[in-house]
């Protein structure tokens, strides 16, 4: 059966990701915009990047003129937030985004998104899926007949990059110097973000700005190991950043002038800081409870509220759509601001690093040491732990009553937002969350040392399976 996850639907092209099935998808997504009454001048269709993604959306497209709901197609593979963006422009009543994000190449999804261009919450992705299980059900070959007048292909890719100029000063970055690699990752951020910061007269220099379904042969994730290639033309070509994005560019990668890949928590932190004291953006800060709570440090300074939610943006979007926070972000490098989407969007995530840089007239590990001095050091990692059936059952009961303590460290708090979480003091704490797709538990931690995180991350994995 068809299942929406955290990001919504995704699968193998090929096995469990079929026309057919995405043809099933999609009438269902048909009969709960139709039942429900939802208002709009009709579904944006996106897509990315993948193998077939263009004709999954093509098809998406021709089911929903079916069922009599416009369809606005895009021409091209798009970013995930130019989609949410363009929804709410068009005050359309969802998009429907083929996208795996930062999943291996073997991958597609589908992630449904409400009028407001954030991704649905729990509750609509479950009604969905019950409309699209009864489609399943039926086990009826669906054959649809061409209503070509509604569908309208569409580009929006100015509208979006002009939204971008009213969050981000070109100007600052014009009169900046600045010397900026990129590395797309064979993504939907080519002609983006590159664009941008040309027109803005910074020195670029780019890579892998072209498609390529296999995304050279790795997942397009903006992590250290993917980002090699970037890394050695920071260092070789004395360049000030590195600059990079996801398959979808919904989440962002950065490289110092040292040469070092940045955590996304100390990036997500340095530019909750920045649009606070530097541009006196109003609100609090969210940030999921998987994320830095250098959060916390920051907004206990600036004496603001910061706020707390499961994984998965939806949950911050809801508290940006309600205007209560200048920043969100969560540690899979996610972020967002005030007025802007309530989706991820790692282009303007990469531009306010560029800006932020500029602005400052300090190098970003000048930047980053700043930080540290003021609000103490914050060292985070996740690591993925495959789980047999008797693992995983064993590991749910003793969540199930969290310990006291753990390798002679003293629980002082349990959070179970999402997870549980077992918080030792305000800078160390580990978090256990079991996957609801697949035999994986994800371990999250954060001390105050290199040491003190690889000692606390080895106590989470001996919890989870002793010996």
């Amino acid at each position: 059966m068809i299942k929406f996850g955290t990001s919504g639907w995704r699968g193998i092209i090929g096995e469990d990701f079929t026309f057919e099935k995405v043809r099933v998808a999609t009438q269902g997504i048909a009969n709960y915009l139709n039942k429900t009454g939802q208002k709009g001048t009709g579904v944006v269709v996106a897509y990315d990047t993948r193998f077939l993604s263009e004709k999954f959306a093509s098809e998406a497209a021709r089911m929903l003129a079916f069922n009599g709901i416009r369809a606005f197609l895009c021409n091209r593979d798009v970013p995930t937030p130019c989609a949410a963006f363009e929804t709410t422009r068009r005050k359309a009543m969802a998009a429907i985004n083929f996208t795996a994000s930062h999943n291996p190449p073997e991958y597609n999804g589908l992630k449904f998104s409400t009028s407001t261009g954030a991704p649905a919450l729990p509750e609509v992705t479950r009604a969905i899926e019950r409309e699209i299980h009864a489609v399943q059900e039926k086990n009826e070959r669906i054959d649809v007949y061409e209503k070509r007048e509604l569908i309208e292909e569409i580009d929006p890719k100015d509208r979006y990059l002009n939204e971008l100029r009213t969050k981000i000063d070109s100007d600052v970055l014009h009169n900046s110097g600045l010397r900026i690699a990129i590395d797309s990752l064979y993504g939907t951020s080519r002609d983006y973000l590159d664009y941008f910061l040309l027109e803005s007269g910074a020195e670029v220099k780019i890579i892998h700005n072209y498609r390529d379904p296999y995304f050279g042969g790795f997942s397009p994730e903006c992590n250290e190991k993917n980002l090699g290639e970037l890394r050695k033309i920071v260092s070789n070509e004395k360049y000030d950043l590195g600059l990079a994005t996801d398959g979808d560019a919904d989440r962002f990668g950065v490289i110092d002038e040292r040469n070092r890949f940045v955590s996304p928590n100390v990036i997500l932190a340095l530019l909750a800081l920045y649009l606070k004291r530097e541009r006196k953006i109003p609100g609090g800060l969210a940030r999921t409870v998987a994320t830095t709570h250098l959060f916390d440090a920051i907004a206990k300074k600036l004496d603001i509220p910061c706020y707390e939610t499961p994984v998965g943006f939806k949950f911050i979007g809801e508290l940006i759509l309600q205007d209560l926070v200048a920043m969100g972000g969560e540690e899979s490098a996610g972020m967002s601001m005030h007025g802007h989407l309530p989706e991820k969007d790692g282009i303007l995530a990469c531009l306010l690093v560029a800006e932020m840089v500029a602005r400052r007239g300090k190098r970003l590990g000048e930047l980053i040491d700043e930080m540290y001095k003021e609000f103490g050091t914050y060292y985070s990692k996740r690591f993925d732990m495959k789980l047999t059936t008797s693992v995983k059952q064993s590991l749910a009961a003793k969540l199930a009553n969290p310990p006291d303590e753990i390798e002679g460290l003293r629980v002082r708090d349990v959070n179970t937002v999402d997870g549980v979480k077992l918080i030792f003091d305000q800078q160390t704490w580990l978090l256990f969350r079991v996957s609801g797709t697949e035999p994986v538990a994800r371990i999250y931690a954060e001390a105050c040392s290199p040491k003190d995180l690889k000692k606390l991350l080895d106590a989470g994995k001996k919890f989870v399976a002793p010996g």
